[in-house]
């Protein structure tokens, strides 16, 4: 797999989770855990997009 396809899929996971977060922080129980555990997802999604970024760079 390519770096540009790597990103991609990376940015679209990014993207999925952060439509999951929307979805449940408008349900009226949320999990806070729950919550917890999707930042974290996206977070480690956006470090690695970020680190392949600068890599590509130099």
């Amino acid at each position: 797999m390519s770096i540009d396809a790597h990103l991609a899929t990376l940015e679209k996971k990014h993207g999925e989770l952060e439509a999951e977060l929307r979805t449940v922080q408008s349900q009226p129980s949320v999990d806070d855990k729950m919550i917890v555990d999707i930042k974290r997802r996206k977070l480690r999604l956006k470090d690695e997009i970020n680190r392949l970024r600068s890599d590509t760079r130099h």
